[in-house]
This record gives C-alpha cells, sequence and structure tokens, in this order.
C-alpha cells in the first residue's frame, strides 16, 4: 500500500564500500544512470526517472564477504551490512509485472559493489491491483469449492511422485476420497508423461471423484498439474473444468511470470501455485529474494493458494520463515483489492505440528498437507487423516494434544507413531 506514484523496494545489502555510495550505484543502474555520467542524463531527467534512496540504515560490519566476486576499494575498508530502500517513479515502467521485474531485481544482483544483496519486501501502487487479477478464488472460494466452513483443508500428495499411471492414480484417489480428504494434490514432478498422460489421468480420477461426491454429496478438491507451455496449459484447464475439477496447479518457477499472468487471466478453477525450486532464490542469506517479495508477485498475478513449507519440515527452513511467509500470503496489499491467497503448508507434516502452526498464525485459513502423516498412520489413512482433524480441534480449542489423545484414538496412534 505505498506511495500513488512510486515503486518501493527494500533491500539487505553488505558492500566493502561506502554503503551509500554503494546504495546510489544500484539506484543508478536500476533507473536512468550507468558507470559513467552521460550527456544524456540532464538534471531535468534525473528529477523525473532516477531511482530515489528513501532510507538507508547501517547494520553489523563482518569479517569476510558473503559471495565471491565482489570489489574492494583500496586500503583496509570494512564489509558492512544495511538495509537500503529505493524508489522508482511509475512512469518509468508502468504497472507491468515483468518490468517491475527487470527493475527491482535486475542487474544489480551483479554490481561488483556487493557482497550480498537479498530483496525483502516491495510495495506498490495501487494501480498494479487495478491492472492484474489477483486470487480469483482465494480462501473464500476455496472453502466453497471444497465444502470445508471451519479447520483447515486437510490434504496431501499423490504418492510416489512417479511411477504410477492414470488407473493406480485413481485408485489412489478412491482411497483417501473414502478416508475423508478434502485436497489431493499432483506431485509437481507429475504432469504429462508417456506413462501417465495428463489427460488419461484427470479422466480416471474425476471418475473417481465424481462418484463419491455423487454418494456422498462431498466433492475432494484435486489440484491437476498442468505446468507446461501456454496453450497446453490452456487446454490441459479446459479439460479439467469440463470433467467437474475444481482446482488446477502450477509450478511457479517452470511456467515462469508471463506464463503465470496468463493462466490467472484464463482460468476458471483455483491455482494452486508451487514453488518448487524456491531453494535456489532464497537459500544463501545474502543473496535472492525474501519470500515476504516474492509472492506478492504471484498473488497479483493470479495465485490462490501458495506454498509455504512446514513448521518442523524436512528441508532447512526455519519456522519463523515458515510462518512469516504465511503471515505475508494473508496480509492485503491494496486497500480495494486485497489479493490474500491462501498458505500451503506441507512437507513432513502430521498431527504434531497442528497446533504450533495455529498458534503461530492465529487462524485455520490454510491447506495443511501430509503425506506420511496420512499414509503411514498405522491403523491406515482415514485414521491418518481423522488424526490430524483431531489435532486441529485440539489446537483451536487449546487443548493440548496429550489431553485430546486420550479421548481420541487416531491422534493417540499419531502421537506414537510421528516421534516429537
Amino acid at each position: 500500500m505505498g506511495d500513488a506514484s512510486r515503486i518501493e523496494a527494500d533491500y539487505l545489502i553488505e558492500t566493502a564500500y561506502d554503503p551509500r555510495l554503494a546504495a546510489e550505484a544500484m539506484a543508478g543502474e536500476q533507473s536512468s544512470g550507468t558507470f559513467v555520467a552521460i550527456p544524456g542524463e540532464t538534471p531535468e531527467l534525473k528529477e523525473r526517472s532516477a531511482a530515489r534512496i528513501e532510507a538507508l540504515d547501517l547494520l553489523e560490519a563482518v569479517d569476510t564477504p558473503s559471495l565471491p566476486g565482489a570489489g574492494r576499494p583500496k586500503g583496509d575498508a570494512a564489509i558492512r551490512r544495511a538495509r537500503v530502500t529505493l524508489s522508482w517513479p511509475l512512469d518509468n515502467l508502468g504497472p507491468s509485472l515483468p518490468n517491475l521485474m527487470a527493475t527491482v531485481a535486475g542487474n544489480l544482483f551483479e554490481l561488483k559493489q556487493f557482497s550480498g544483496l537479498r530483496l525483502l519486501d516491495i510495495r506498490l501502487p495501487a494501480i498494479f491491483g487495478q491492472t492484474y487479477g489477483g486470487p480469483k478464488f482465494g480462501i473464500a472460494g476455496t472453502r466453497r469449492l471444497s465444502g470445508v466452513e471451519r479447520q483447515p483443508l486437510i490434504g496431501t500428495i499423490v504418492k510416489p511422485s512417479v511411477g504410477f499411471g492414470p488407473e493406480e492414480t485413481a485408485d489412489l484417489t478412491r482411497l483417501l476420497c473414502e478416508a475423508g480428504i478434502d485436497f489431493i494434490k499432483d506431485d509437481e514432478l507429475q504432469s504429462d508423461g508417456p506413462h501417465c498422460p495428463f489427460e488419461a489421468r484427470v479422466r480416471a480420477v474425476m471418475r473417481v471423484i465424481n462418484d463419491h461426491a455423487d454418494r456422498t454429496g462431498k466433492k475432494v478438491m484435486f489440484a491437476f498439474n498442468l505446468t507446461g507451455e501456454i496453450d497446453q496449459m490452456r487446454r490441459r484447464h479446459d479439460l479439467v473444468l469440463e470433467q467437474g475439477g475444481t482446482c488446477v496447479m502450477a509450478s511457479l518457477n517452470s511456467v515462469g511470470l508471463v506464463g503465470m499472468i496468463e493462466l490467472g487471466r484464463f482460468s476458471a478453477l483455483p491455482i494452486h501455485a508451487h514453488r518448487n525450486g524456491w531453494g535456489y532464490l532464497s537459500r544463501a542469506p545474502m543473496l535472492g529474494w525474501s519470500y515476504v517479495a516474492w509472492q506478492k508477485i504471484w498473488r497479483l498475478a493470479g495465485a490462490d493458494h501458495m506454498h509455504v513449507n512446514g513448521l518442523s519440515n524436512k528441508f532447512s527452513e526455519a519456522d519463523d520463515s515458515v510462518i512469516a511467509s504465511a503471515r505475508a500470503c494473508l496480509t492485503p496489499m491494496f486497500d480495494e483489492k486485497p489479493c490474500i491467497a491462501m498458505p500451503v503448508f506441507s512437507s513432513g507434516q502430521s498431527a504434531r505440528q497442528a497446533p504450533g502452526t495455529y498458534a503461530a498464525l492465529g487462524t485455520a485459513d490454510l491447506i495443511f498437507a501430509a503425506g506420511g502423516g496420512i499414509m503411514a498412520h498405522p491403523d491406515g489413512p482415514a485414521a491418518g487423516v481423522a488424526s490430524l482433524r483431531e489435532a486441529w480441534d485440539a489446537a483451536m480449542a487449546h487443548v493440548p494434544l496429550t489431553d485430546y489423545a486420550k479421548d481420541h484414538a487416531a491422534l493417540a496412534r499419531a502421537l506414537e507413531t510421528y516421534a516429537a
């Protein structure tokens, strides 16, 4: 919810140069300047088009550079870190997400002044919200289509990730539907390979889901991975819609920003956005993106669900980072158009993570996806699903799991099975 005429971005930088001079190099590189003064960059043009340093807060000094290849001034200069806010006039690029990416996350990562540079957050004029559709379904639409009103959607992932054909995938879907699942997703590795073609998989799975819905009144949401080229994604989306499906999935880093924008424009179904590849953008602490900044781009493009990892997960991310990511997805972007996306918790989740997740996030507006936390339950998948529901009931009632488990057998067995 920034200035109506300027784009702002916050960065963490590390440099052996004077931090203000380094920040000026960033501002020049990403707007009207270059490495030497040029005749065309008049004072009037600078006033109109140059990026500005809005804030510069010096932080700690460090002994060694975080990244190789950075320049060093002559002498014994300290390596300093700082937090920098730059701003650009909207007129430089207009409300364009692809060109926003080039502006806030372009060549500046390569500048020799920096041994560390990380994009922490962005604030955009409201016209971006007017230009891009944002989530069409979000939390309310997802709850309506899934029939889940109060708790999180309890979900899972088709495992093994690849190897099943269409009928085997449908058989697993039948088992999960009968177990009481709310949400199932393709693994990101499964899209349209010869062993499990997309069309055959959709038809086989939707026969099961539609039959289950006819018998029980509950239609399980299945996120079919339609990742591909734009025309392929359109055809795949149309097939899912025709077969009565209620969700599609895309790998953000695979389809790219323009692919996601186009999918968001034509989709008549919620878009489950998978962040696979996120680690190469984020895992080095002094390089790349903060999720807080990154997820805003994809929400504007049309993502209804955003993966945020999970607490005590199987990956390297710390719990406080996971919660910060989920809170960011739930934080409105604009007064007139919130663009809220539903966070998806997954990766090594079981009944044990429910209390910590709820306590830290303060809401059940999320998808809680467990693989082994459902399928490896000693009493079977139905008990696995039940254990997750019971864990969330306990968490939302502020009752310790061990107390709640005394009267809930599925949860008790889950606590025995999934070690703390």
